[in-house]
């Protein structure tokens, strides 16, 4: 039973010249207390994805054009805006990429976290939701709890006003969590403080996590799964295991293969996938990833290969993933 559940996700983004499409039948489903990665490089439709689950597209750009987003056995597109409301926070929390636009500069910090528990926790006085907001400020390791919630978000540095976004979302400890790039912008040991905490409340309350990010070593250590995207659609899902010793779709190969190792030889240059991520105002036809592919042949400049599975709960969208296995097992 899928707790979460995207079918045929399709997203356009209105320019001044013409309308984009930006996802492309976009299917990912997640678990109750499961970890679901999603990776790729950037701008190919990760964030975009999540803002969709949670109905916050810009307006009136963005626009969802096809498909369903199910949320324990209620689709979540056909809800009112005031029902919307009563899940997203609550029910539905999401880690902003970017805390600076996340986080409103003329409230403070203390206003702003209270705000989400006097909407979802009514019975709670004045002073209990402070020591609440204080609690997890300092569980995600900011100093001066207090003092902190009296203070404006323009007077916190780049990590904490990070951590903030992270304590909020994290108030009511929801069914799903959200985490849009979490720890990008904190030290290591703060980010593995952080990864710590989450994985804490996971485990208290079975909470479900979509991890959004570009380090892979991240997603290696916190998921049960991952969805790879590229250019606005998925083109490979598999448990963790599964896709870092036998990846199916060779931009999924080409990430792993531009990791360094520790047993590398000392200055080799690192391994690289030709090319750039095309625009989404002027897309290949076939597999978008073909202008980049070693594998690529006639065949995919014209048909869209399908996400299919490949057995295991490994699926991929190739047309030749059989040699894309056999090279990596070789």
């Amino acid at each position: 039973m899928n707790l979460l559940e995207v079918k045929d996700l399709s997203v356009t983004f209105d320019t001044d010249e013409r309308t984009v499409g930006v996802l492309d039948n976009v299917c990912i489903d997640v678990k109750p207390g499961e970890t679901l990665g999603i990776v790729g490089e950037s701008g190919c439709g990760k964030s975009v994805t999540s803002l969709s689950i949670m109905r916050l597209l810009p307006q009136p750009a963005g626009k969802i054009t096809n498909g369903s987003v199910f949320f324990d056995g209620q689709d979540l597109l056909s809800l009112s805006k005031e029902d919307m409301r009563t899940i997203r926070g609550r029910k539905i929390a999401m880690i902003f990429q970017e805390p600076m636009t996340a986080l409103n500069p003329v409230q403070r910090v203390g206003v702003q976290m209270m705000e989400s528990l006097k909407l979802h926790r009514s019975d709670m006085s004045k002073e209990e939701q402070r020591q609440e907001c204080e609690k997890l400020l300092d569980r995600v390791g900011i100093p001066e709890p207090r003092l902190r919630l009296t203070e404006y978000p323009h007077q916190l540095s780049g990590g904490m006003r990070q951590r903030v976004m992270i304590a909020m979302a994290l108030l009511h400890v929801p069914d799903i969590l959200i985490a849009d790039e979490p720890t990008t912008a904190l030290d290591v040991t703060i980010q593995a403080q952080i990864l710590e905490l989450i994985a804490e409340l996971q485990k208290q309350s079975g909470m479900s996590v979509i991890f959004i990010t570009h380090d892979l070593a991240v997603i290696a250590e916190i998921s049960d799964r991952v969805v790879v995207m590229y250019a606005g659609r998925v083109v490979e899902q598999a448990k963790i295991k599964d896709l870092f010793e036998n990846p199916r779709h060779p931009y999924t190969r080409g990430l792993l293969g531009s990791i360094p190792t520790l047993d590398g030889t000392p200055k080799t240059p690192l391994s690289t996938i030709p090319g750039m991520v095309p625009s989404f105002a002027d897309m290949p036809s076939g597999c978008r990833f073909r202008n980049r592919c070693d594998y690529a042949q006639e065949r995919c400049k014209t048909e869209v290969p399908a996400l299919k599975e490949t057995g295991d709960s490994h699926a991929v969208a190739c047309h030749y993933w059989q040699h894309v296995a056999q090279s990596t097992s070789t």
